[in-house]
């Protein structure tokens, strides 16, 4: 066989497969959604056990929640660039 049979067949057998973004994005998105559930978790937690210090904890919660959220949106990313 030649070379140019070879590159031939090779061309003629080669799939493009999309979609990987999209999978790759459920993966990343797992991690940051059990981040959310565990600090809000916590969150309410500590509020039911510290009343007075509501304000605090939601304050915390929620800068919690948006680090935790800029991980998925990383990973966003991560899918289109790869």
């Amino acid at each position: 066989m030649s070379l140019s049979n070879v590159a031939t067949t090779l061309a003629e057998n080669t799939q493009t497969v999309k979609g990987y973004g999209a999978v790759g994005y459920g993966l990343a998105a797992i991690g940051p959604g059990i981040g959310v559930g565990i600090v809000v978790g916590k969150a309410i937690e500590g509020i039911a056990r510290q009343p007075e210090l509501q304000g605090t904890i939601r304050t915390n919660m929620f800068l919690g929640i948006a680090f935790t959220e800029a991980l998925a949106l990383i990973g966003l990313v991560a899918g289109f660039i790869f």
